[in-house]
This record gives structure tokens, C-alpha cells and sequence, in this order.
């Protein structure tokens, strides 16, 4: 069976949909399990006057405050062997549940399935929602994922299938770190599990003003703390020279978290301007006189501009570095 993991907050105008396509799949072995978060706007009534009539669907009170402790409750409570997520206010395609696991049961345990997803929302929506969601479907196309660990988060929150047996080997939802489906996908990574995509769109992600994701400090940055503790702990080669590309605003603060962190690094910049600048106790060297491919260097790359992007990309290509083990994508 399927185990449906959702919490709830304060979502009465989105749950309907939301209900709607979870009972509208295909795949009828599951159960569908809200834990509600402290609402205070008609959520828990709409869940429990549903819950009557359809008993897969189960409502719960979290255990504490905000969309880890309700994970953890909605776990514990979970029956099924498979672990899906689910947001309440989007939408599944009528063959997510199916197409995941048909897919997730080909592979076997050690396994995470995924696939594409697309953002809707009633207002138009903005550039950058656009470019992550064709970002996240080119990683999905071509089952690059970890590669790009560090740049984003690479595996969509409600946008996956593992077995239980596995979630509680990586520790299930114990760990209280935000954002949390960030640090999921890392131990997905430090645990060895494989992630696989299928080519299907399997998810619906809605964008509204009321977001989590916009409207929660825990989920705003760029999140360095949270890649730079699992970069040190998993990739970082204390036997090849750190070095860190890009002084602008991003590359600033992540100097400022190595120096803390008493990691020595060579900090170059692609701005001329600034060669031989000192920020930090740090002198800034010129990208152009430092050969970054060089075996004995690991690269931090703190650059986001496309222009810039592009044109990195292009030289990395024609080196035999390799992305997710020599160079490392921060932004």
C-alpha cells in the first residue's frame, strides 16, 4: 500500500482539488493521511467532513509546530510499505500513484522514483518558478541529479516515492532541519540511494501568495548553511586545494562561512576589476591566471549570472572535470 503523507495549514481554499485528484486515482491501494497543523481557517472541518464518507482518508493533529512534526506524525501513522508526498494545496495527475510505483517497484528498495512536475497558478507565473521547473525536468530527463546537488534542491518536495523501509534507514522526519525536503534529498544522497525519473509529469505544483515558501523565514536564502555542512561532511577532499569562484554577493557570504568553518581556500573572481582586492583577509586572484582544472583543486562555483553561466559551462566541458566531484554549483 501507499502511504500518502500531507500536511496541512491553513489550505481550506485548495483542498478541495487537492482531494479531488487523490481520490481520482488510478492506483486505488492507498491511504491519503492529513495531519493538520495548528489550522485556524476551516481546513480540519473540510478534512474531517471528507474523512466520513472516504475512509482512506485519515485526519490527524501534529505532534508540534510546522511541516516537520507534522511528516513525523503522518508517519507514524502511515500503514503503507511505499512513502509518497503530497502538499495540500496542489494537485496530482490521475496516474501519479500508479505511474511511481509501477516505476519505484521495478527498481527495488535502495531506490527513490520521481518525475517531472509543473507549476500553474491563477496569476501569471514569474521567471524564476519557470526556470525551475524546466530545470528540475532536465535533471528528471536525464537522471543528473546529484550532479547539481548543491546548487538547488533537486528532487520536488511532493514530487517523490521511496520505500518506508528506507525513509526510516535515512532517519525518516527525526531530523528537524529546514528546509526540510533539502535535507531529505541530501540523505537520499549520503545514504546511497538512487534516483530515478520517469518521463511523465507527476506532479502539479501551485504557486499563490500564501506559499510556505514564500511566506516562512526558514525556507528564504540561498541556504548555504545546509550545503556547505553536507558538501564538508560528504565531497569536500581536504587533500586537493578549495577553490572558491565568484566574489559577488553569494560568493561574499560563502567566504564568510568557510573562514568560520577554518577552511582554507584560494578565492577567485571572474571580475577583473576586483583581482587583488582583500575582503576578508582574503587577496582575490584572477580567474584567468588560475587553471581550474587542475587535479589538486575542488571548485565552488558562486556564480549565477546566465551570461557567466553559460560561458563556464561551456569552458568546464572541455575539461576532464567532473561536475558533482571536482566543480560544485552552489548557485
Amino acid at each position: 500500500m501507499i502511504s500518502i503523507l500531507i500536511p496541512v495549514k491553513n489550505a481550506a481554499p485548495f483542498l478541495s482539488e487537492c482531494l479531488i485528484s487523490i481520490l481520482g486515482q488510478t492506483e486505488t491501494d492507498w491511504e491519503a493521511l492529513f495531519v493538520d497543523d495548528h489550522s485556524t481557517d476551516g481546513s480540519r472541518a473540510i478534512l474531517e467532513s471528507v474523512a466520513k464518507r472516504f475512509p482512506k482518508i485519515k485526519v490527524y493533529s501534529s505532534e508540534g509546530q510546522g511541516i516537520v512534526p507534522a511528516l513525523r506524525t503522518a508517519l507514524r501513522q502511515a500503514s503503507g510499505e511505499l512513502i509518497t508526498r503530497m502538499d495540500a494545496d496542489d494537485v496530482m495527475p490521475k496516474d501519479k500513484l500508479k505511474i511511481l510505483k509501477t516505476h519505484l517497484e521495478s527498481l527495488g528498495p535502495g531506490h527513490v522514483a520521481t518525475g517531472r512536475v509543473q507549476y500553474f497558478s491563477e496569476d501569471p507565473l514569474g521567471d524564476g518558478y519557470i526556470r525551475y521547473q524546466n530545470w528540475l525536468n532536465e535533471l528528471a530527463q536525464n537522471n543528473t541529479h546529484y550532479q547539481d546537488l548543491y546548487k538547488e534542491c533537486v528532487v520536488p518536495s511532493a514530487g517523490f516515492m521511496i520505500y518506508r523501509s528506507d525513509l526510516e534507514k535515512i532517519g525518516g522526519f527525526e531530523r528537524a532541519a529546514y528546509p526540510e525536503d533539502y535535507d531529505l534529498v541530501f540523505r537520499f544522497y549520503q545514504y546511497g540511494l538512487k534516483i530515478s525519473a520517469v518521463s511523465e509529469v507527476i506532479h502539479h505544483w501551485r504557486d499563490h501568495s500564501a506559499r510556505t515558501s514564500r511566506n516562512v523565514a526558514l525556507y528564504s536564502g540561498h541556504f548555504f548553511d545546509l550545503k556547505l555542512s553536507y558538501f564538508l561532511t560528504l565531497d569536500y577532499d581536504s587533500k586537493r586545494k578549495l577553490v572558491l569562484l565568484g566574489a559577488g554577493k553569494k560568493g561574499k557570504l560563502l567566504a564568510q562561512k568557510l573562514i568560520a568553518h577554518q577552511i582554507p581556500f584560494l578565492w577567485v573572481t571572474n571580475n577583473e576589476q576586483k583581482v587583488g582586492q582583500e575582503i576578508y583577509g582574503q587577496r582575490l586572484l584572477s580567474e584567468k591566471n588560475t587553471p581550474l582544472q587542475r587535479t589538486d583543486y575542488q571548485v565552488i562555483i558562486a556564480i549565477s549570472s546566465p551570461p557567466d553561466v553559460l560561458e563556464l559551462n561551456q569552458m568546464l566541458s572541455l575539461t576532464d572535470m567532473e561536475k558533482g566531484r571536482d566543480y560544485f554549483w552552489f548557485c
